[in-house]
């Protein structure tokens, strides 16, 4: 089969791990990490990348996306299936299924996980080392923050709004005691918990490691998509969240309720 990714650069060594491996064919189309921030941004970014897509050359248009914040809800295709994994955001692609997220979050909610995707974003991008939410920087560096996206959001907010999302993110980070790195081989020769162990003793925080699990993306790339994990869109539906076990399901175009999937 022959798929097209739209996808959060976030899981950038993961899918193309996943791709390397399956026997499909895989076009990508990442996108900027942050849309979480600013979900009907990011949406309307998704739905324009979808949109672009030309009919009849794919079998399927695959997101690598979450509910992250309702950035999901009212996407719609016009002609090429959407093929969507059920997860309430990226960590759930990192740890296998939505099953184990929730398992890991109930055991110990104040954790903050770490990926390759989650470190190198912004420097990818920057160059500059700082993360859209601030917390794989190290404490106090209030300047860095400011430096890279401070000017960004007075531009777009004004100077007010943009103090208040610097005094929010800084406290969101605080609320966190732990740090843990959900580690995969593949990237083992980036040290990337060197990295995080220090992060953890900068910011007070409990260090730790769980292996990751790449199952749901491998998967998804593979085209094997069994409901209880993946939803399928098809032309004329659209994307809404179920608040349930199944994080996301259809509707029809004109319709606001619920179906089955």
């Amino acid at each position: 089969m022959f798929f097209h990714v739209i996808a959060c650069e976030i899981a950038f060594r993961e899918l193309c791990h996943a791709a390397s491996q399956s026997q499909n064919l895989v076009d990508f189309d990442f996108l900027t990490q942050g849309y979480h921030d600013i979900p009907g941004a990011g949406r309307a970014e998704i739905q324009k990348r979808i949109d672009a897509v030309p009919a009849g050359r794919y079998d399927a248009i695959l997101l690598g996306y979450g509910l992250c914040s309702s950035i999901l809800p009212g996407l719609t295709t016009a002609h090429t299936p959407l093929v969507i994994p059920r997860a309430h955001d990226c960590i759930t692609f990192f740890l296998g299924s939505k099953e184990r997220y929730r398992k890991c979050f109930d055991a110990r909610p104040g954790t903050y996980y770490y990926t390759s995707g989650w470190l190198e974003c912004a420097t990818r991008r920057r160059g500059t080392g700082a993360t859209w939410d601030g917390a794989s920087l190290p404490a106090g560096t209030k300047d860095s923050i400011k430096a890279t996206y401070y000017e960004e959001w007075v531009k777009k907010y004004g100077e007010s709004q943009a103090d208040y999302l610097l005094t929010e993110m800084n406290r969101w980070a605080d609320s966190y005691t732990h740090g843990t790195l959900i580690h995969f081989d593949l990237v083992q020769h980036l040290k990337l918990n060197e990295q995080v162990r220090q992060i953890c003793a900068e910011r007070g925080w409990q260090y730790d490691e769980i292996p990751g699990d790449l199952r749901l993306l491998h998967q998804l790339l593979a085209g094997e998509w069994p409901e209880s994990d993946f939803l399928i869109v098809s032309p004329g539906q659209t994307v809404i969240a179920t608040n349930d076990e199944r994080i996301i399901g259809v509707a029809p175009a004109s319709s606001n309720g619920p179906t089955a999937a």
